[in-house]
C-alpha cells in the first residue's frame, strides 16, 4: 500500500529535440544514422564498370533444334503419342512402355518404335497404324513410319512412374 501522503518528485525524460547535457560519468550515445549520410546505390565505385548484368540481358538463348533429339517436333510427336490410350488399361501408351523411341530427321520424317504389351494384343493390327496417323497430324511432320518390335519384350518394369500411380502399383 502507498501512502497518499508520500509526495515523490518526477522528473520528465527529455524530447527529442532537446540537448541533453550529460552527466561526465554518462556513456556517450553514438550517433544517429541519416538519410544524407546513406551510400548511393547508382553511384558506381572507381575502376569498376557495371556490365555484368548488360552480357547477361544481351544474351541472346539457345534456339532449341526443330528436329533430332530433344527438339520441338520429337517433343510435339511424344505429345500426340500421350493422347493415345491402351484399349484395356487406362493409360496412354507412352507412359506404358509401349514406344522404345522416337526420331525426327533433318527431313522431318519421324520413325517410332514401338512394341504391344503381348504379340497376341488384340489391337497388334490397328495401333501402329493409329500410332502412325497421330504422328503424322503432328504440324510440321512431313511423313511418319512405325517400326513394331517385339525385342526387348514389354514388361511391367517401362512404365512410368504416373502410369504404375494410375494403375495402383506404386
Amino acid at each position: 500500500m502507498t501512502d497518499t501522503n508520500d509526495k515523490r518528485e518526477y522528473v520528465a525524460a527529455p524530447s527529442p529535440n532537446e540537448d541533453v547535457i550529460d552527466a561526465p560519468e554518462a556513456p556517450q550515445k553514438p550517433p544517429r544514422a541519416r538519410v544524407e549520410d546513406a551510400v548511393d546505390p547508382d553511384a558506381t565505385p572507381q575502376g569498376r564498370e557495371r556490365d555484368y548484368l548488360e552480357g547477361f540481358l544481351a544474351a541472346k538463348p539457345a534456339e532449341t533444334p526443330a528436329t533430332g533429339a530433344g527438339g520441338e517436333l520429337q517433343a510435339a510427336v511424344i505429345e500426340a503419342l500421350r493422347e493415345i490410350y491402351d484399349p484395356e488399361i487406362p493409360v496412354n501408351i507412352y507412359d506404358l512402355g509401349l514406344i522404345y523411341g522416337v526420331e525426327v530427321d533433318d527431313e522431318c520424317d519421324a520413325t517410332v518404335t514401338m512394341t504391344l504389351t503381348t504379340p497376341h494384343c488384340p489391337v497388334a493390327e490397328t495401333m501402329p497404324g493409329e500410332v502412325e496417323m497421330r504422328v503424322c497430324s503432328v504440324p510440321g511432320i512431313r511423313d511418319a513410319e512405325v517400326e513394331l518390335v517385339w525385342e526387348p519384350p514389354w514388361s511391367p518394369e517401362k512404365m512410368s512412374d504416373e502410369a504404375r500411380l494410375e494403375l495402383g502399383m506404386l
